[in-house]
């Protein structure tokens, strides 16, 4: 695992590096052609133990180089992977997914697990949203979060409140230097939060908003206390 600049977690786990959603602006591509070669989806079993290894309780983003489960990832590899979850459980699990419905699939999984272990880790289902198409599939799958990074046009997001009890949203902008890249505007993203505060739901904006939201920039986490 390693130490991670994104803002919402202490650390990143990647037992799953690659990814085949073939998103324009992905960061982790860049990233993987330059330290594996390529951004094929491949399972690292010798990753599986590291959450075992960190004592120290930690808000951990799981695949944050890939999509764990997206359509193309065996059921075996999200099964392992939850394994180690449940095997340390001193720390908080957050997942992100373009393809939320497989959360139905994973909560199965973790039904059958618990017979066996004592408790269930605690697991926080996420999925991205970065237009109104992805936001309504989002809305209804079961997710206790929502990450709209990068916010590409004005959402409507009330409905995902009406599909569930949200208990973060996230928001960012596009960054680097793609040619199409897509600048948000003010109003869309006040819009976003004035709907989390109706719903009294945490809303955490991503660096790449700072400037643009002023006084309005909110950092904040739907924990009481975060880890360190």
């Amino acid at each position: 695992m390693n130490k991670t600049k994104i803002a919402w977690c202490d650390m990143t786990w990647n037992p799953i590096v690659g990814c085949e959603n073939n998103c324009e602006y992905c960061y982790a591509r860049k990233i993987a052609n330059r330290f594996y070669g390529n951004f094929e989806p491949k399972f690292y079993e010798e990753r599986l133990a590291q959450p075992s290894k960190v004592k120290k309780p930690k808000n951990i983003f799981v695949c944050s180089m890939a999509d764990m489960l997206g359509d193309w990832v065996p059921k075996c590899w999200i099964e392992r992977i939850l394994e180690s979850c449940f095997t340390a459980q001193q720390h908080r699990y957050l997942f992100l997914t373009k393809n939320p419905k497989r959360y139905r699939e994973v909560g199965k999984i973790i039904t059958t697990m618990s017979y066996t272990y004592i408790r269930i880790p605690e697991m926080w289902f996420g999925a991205t949203a970065t237009n109104n198409e992805q936001l309504k599939t989002a809305s209804k799958s079961m997710i206790d979060w929502i990450s709209i990074e990068p916010l590409h046009e004005r959402l409507d997001i009330v409905p995902a409140f009406d599909e569930n009890r949200l208990l973060w949203v996230v928001i960012g902008a596009e960054t680097g230097n793609r040619k199409d890249k897509i600048i948000p505007k003010k109003e869309w993203v006040q819009e976003i939060v004035d709907v989390c505060r109706k719903n009294g739901t945490p809303v955490f904006m991503k660096e790449s908003l700072r400037e643009m939201m002023g006084d309005e920039f909110v950092q904040e986490f739907p924990w009481s206390e975060n880890h360190d």
